[in-house]
């Protein structure tokens, strides 16, 4: 029996309180989910605590995974990515709380409008191809995907250009305090 024929085995075996199972499990996809979360998080104690979630979810419901939607290792590798993306967003969330927190009360609303300005007048300097993803993507509210969708362009190009686009603005709006 091939190992991809055994999961269903061994996933039955881990809802019946297999310890074994896990551990053979782990051996055959421990490394990709893995990288999988390395590629999205590139944090080493993160990527660890992605593993670990992934792996104790696995065992605590088994049940949880159907063999029917496709296989272990997809579903697997599905995981460790949202968990890894649940991560990211909880910490830009945590430092965007700091940010607040250490610019205090300032942002009163004559800085917001500073602010709003500020970033109108950085999105103007964007080449057209990369404020208009931008224009899409923040103020539409579309997908990656649905931004090369409306473009007509490949969505690698889509992410390339919104990445790119970021980057600048994230150059040209650098806080820099007093």
């Amino acid at each position: 029996m091939c190992d991809v024929e055994r999961d269903p085995l061994l996933i039955a075996c881990l809802a019946a309180g297999d310890d074994d199972a896990l551990a053979e499990l782990f051996d055959r996809y421990g490394a990709l989910v893995l990288g999988v979360a390395r590629r999205v998080l590139g944090n080493v104690a993160a990527t660890e605590d992605v593993v670990q979630d992934v792996f104790t979810s696995l065992w605590c419901h088994p049940e949880r995974f159907d063999p029917q939607r496709g296989s272990l290792r997809a579903y697997l590798g599905v995981q460790a990515h949202r968990r890894a993306v649940d991560v990211v967003r909880q910490e830009t969330r945590r430092r965007e709380r700091e940010r607040r927190e250490l610019m205090g009360d300032a942002a009163d609303g004559q800085d917001q409008v500073a602010v709003t300005e500020a970033v109108r007048e950085a999105i103007g300097r964007l080449p057209e191809d990369q404020r208009r993803a931008v224009e899409l993507a923040f103020w539409e509210g579309r997908t990656h995907r649905e931004v090369a969708e409306v473009l007509g362009i490949p969505f690698g190009t889509a992410k390339s250009r919104l990445r790119l686009a970021q980057a600048k603005l994230g150059e040209w709006l650098a806080y820099s305090p007093g």
